[in-house]
């Protein structure tokens, strides 16, 4: 650590939704304010996600005359986590339902646009709303707004570990940054809002298995920075073995398509929404179509229907009702093919039977894949030339689908929907906090000056169902920057 220090009241690390949140409340105080990011560009999972918020009391449940309440989506939620609903915090819960709904119009008072609401059943009620026109635009509006009110944002700064008084105080953090090391001291509080672990081999290893640990998740750089850096000082972390995966996923497009390329301008944002109510499904679609056929899942009823999954070499390696994601990572390249003969891309054509979803938008189905994603999409009358086109060894192709066993493989043309890969989209592994966000030692005793947000410090809540990981992000964000901000001597009010 060299001499080089930095003086403010509060220091937030992680520059996703739930950092520039806790951001800008923390700012907003009054208070001064660095944000640290390891990339070199703000966005974490926020920036990677399909964009969903899910809330109650919105002005768009209001024009279609929904009455709905927190009360209800606190009781809705634990519909979603099934048999781990027991495992769920309420309390928590009870602050993500009841703060949303304020949490939500500040999003659309930084200039965030949405459309929806769209239902998703266990919701008695419609409740997500759906980013415009990508989920860029929660970095580009927030980002925005930290720096309009003074937040000094700091990117590839990687933080390297908390700093602790002697009093025992988290009273700032040391980090690498582009012209060395550097200390970054903080007056009050130290944020922790640095993401998941989806992609940290360790974690995933120690809390789910070592099969598990050999999974990628979306978010390459989601290594669980602040679970590490707060365990070493006593923190705990909660739910470490649950997560949304391994799933099989289309590997993305290597350039972004133009959905995603989409600016986040406001009157862009506004239009679509305008466009999304008024323009016929069968203009909208093209369009809505490249966006949701981009890094989606392919449905398990492909599966279940007969389709079979290969390796890059032609190989089929297990059952394919089995946990196929959990065996993907140990192929060659971790990629594979779904294989579909003429019979089954006919019947993935229409609903009911579609290839993957965007939630509340639309289906897509082989003639989207067709048009939209040749990338993942091959096609040939035989099942040598498809090989061919693939570089697979047809006799091992062939071999695979002479040896499937819950339907015989019908007729060409044949269908190669792939590459895909297995992939964590998200774990609920976080530190234990308390409803100010402070985190907790073994004890269950705070440490002094330490806070955290987001997945970072999810606290045991369960956020399955589309819409609350985000919502989570934003609420316990700006409820993290402002307990922080408060911390600085003399202003401490806790509540």
């Amino acid at each position: 650590m060299s001499g080089v220090e930095e003086i403010f009241d509060v220091v937030v690390v992680g520059g996703g939704g739930a950092g520039l949140a806790a951001a800008i409340e923390a700012r907003a105080t009054g208070h001064s304010v660095v944000l640290l990011e390891k990339n070199s560009q703000l966005g974490g999972s926020t920036a990677w996600s399909i964009g969903s918020v899910s809330s109650t009391q919105t002005p768009h449940q209001r024009k279609r005359g929904i009455v709905d309440s927190p009360a209800d989506h606190w009781a809705d939620m634990p519909g979603f986590a099934g048999d781990f609903a027991s495992r769920d915090n309420a309390e928590l819960r009870k602050v993500l339902c009841d703060e949303i709904p304020d949490t939500f119009q500040w999003l659309l008072d930084s200039g965030v646009r949405f459309m929806g609401p769209m239902p998703e059943p266990p919701h008695r009620q419609p409740r997500m709303h759906n980013v415009l026109p990508n989920s860029h635009s929660f970095i580009y509006h927030l980002g925005r707004r930290a720096r309009r009110s003074g937040v000094l944002i700091r990117t590839d700064t990687q933080v390297s570990a908390l700093v602790q008084d002697e009093r025992g105080r988290i009273n700032g953090v040391d980090a690498q940054g582009p012209t060395g090391s550097i200390r970054f001291s903080a007056r009050g509080g130290v944020v922790l809002a640095a993401g998941d672990f989806t992609n940290s081999p360790q974690f995933k290893a120690r809390f789910m298995g070592p099969q598990e640990a050999k999974v990628e998740g979306i978010n390459a750089t989601a290594t669980g920075d602040g679970q590490r850096m707060a365990e070493a000082l006593g923190a705990q972390i909660i739910n470490g073995d649950l997560a949304l995966g391994p799933e099989i996923r289309f590997i993305p497009p290597s350039g972004e398509n133009f959905m995603r390329l989409l600016p986040p301008w406001r009157w862009l944002a506004v239009f679509m929404a305008w466009a999304i109510d008024h323009l016929p499904a069968a203009i909208l679609r093209p369009f809505m179509m490249k966006f949701l056929t981009t890094a989606l899942a392919p449905s398990l009823a492909l599966f279940e229907a007969g389709a079979l999954l290969v390796n890059q070499q032609g190989e089929r390696f297990g059952d394919e009702l089995d946990r196929p994601a959990w065996r993907l990572p140990d192929q060659p390249e971790k990629v594979g093919y779904i294989l579909i003969d003429q019979a089954l891309a006919q019947r993935f054509c229409a609903w009911p039977n579609f290839i993957s979803t965007a939630p509340g938008i639309a289906y897509a189905y082989i003639p989207d894949y067709r048009k939209n994603r040749p990338d993942v999409y091959t096609e040939a009358p035989t099942l040598q030339a498809l090989a061919g086109k693939l570089g697979m060894d047809a006799s091992a192709l062939t071999r695979s689908v002479a040896s499937a066993s819950l339907r015989p493989f019908g007729d060409g043309p044949f269908v190669a929907l792939g590459p895909v890969r297995s992939a964590f989209v998200h774990s609920e592994g976080g530190l234990k906090v308390d409803r100010q966000h402070r985190v907790l030692a073994g004890d269950d005793q705070p440490l002094p000056g330490l806070f955290a947000a987001g997945s970072t410090g999810q606290g045991g809540l369960l956020l399955k169902g589309h819409g609350h990981h985000l919502a989570w992000a934003f609420v316990s964000g700006r409820r993290a920057g402002r307990f922080a901000a408060q911390s600085v001597k003399g202003t401490a009010r806790f509540s």
